[in-house]
């Protein structure tokens, strides 16, 4: 699946994320595609990274070109009313299959992100719950391994990108679905 982390540290926000792709036991690694990178910038100081289906990357990147007029991450409640607008459009214009096999209450986005903007870190997940953090965070399928990194590294490092990368190498080094180079982006808060 992935790694990717969400760091905010001494006024900056740093974003970063593996570059592994998997089709099932096939493993696409980051020297034989031309573009590896899962985060995606949005307007001037958005980046968003997206795990779950490789088919996210393209359809999230051409929605934001085709909708940005629809989308907002300023805020937790902006994120939130962004994803409820273009919830229809995934179905309508992407195909999205949003049936999940558990029992949600809601309808799946069937997205999972991380966002860095501004005004800080966001986790948007895929029943269109927003959370934004104050130290760090991770998803994907080295998250587990990105935490327990990030929570060694983040009160001893005074630099976020630097403690985000401790959070993806431990994702690369013991999650089989994640693996270096790491793409990186960090921007000052607001």
């Amino acid at each position: 699946m992935s790694t990717i982390v969400a760091v905010l540290k001494n006024n900056v926000a740093c974003i970063a994320a593996d570059s592994l792709t998997s089709f099932g036991d096939t493993l696409q690694a980051a020297a034989y595609v031309t573009d590896y990178d899962k985060i995606l910038r949005f307007a001037e100081n958005n980046y968003i990274g997206i795990v779950g289906s490789a088919a996210h990357h393209l359809v999230i990147r051409n929605l934001l070109e085709k909708h940005a007029d629809k989308i907002d991450f300023s805020d937790r409640f902006s994120i939130f009313e962004s994803m409820r607008q273009i919830h229809p459009i995934l179905k309508e214009e992407y195909f999205l299959n949003s049936k999940d096999e558990d029992d949600d209450s809601y309808e799946s986005s069937r997205v999972d992100a991380l966002i860095i903007n501004n005004s800080g870190i966001f986790g948007l997940y895929s029943l269109r719950e927003v959370d934004q953090y104050t130290r760090f965070w991770a998803i994907g399928s080295g998250a587990e391994f990105a935490l327990g990194a990030m929570q060694v590294a983040y009160d001893m490092l005074d630099d976020a990108a630097v403690v985000a990368r401790a959070g993806i190498e431990a994702g690369a080094t013991f999650d089989n679905s994640s693996a270096l180079p790491m793409t990186s982006y960090s921007l000052e808060l607001a």
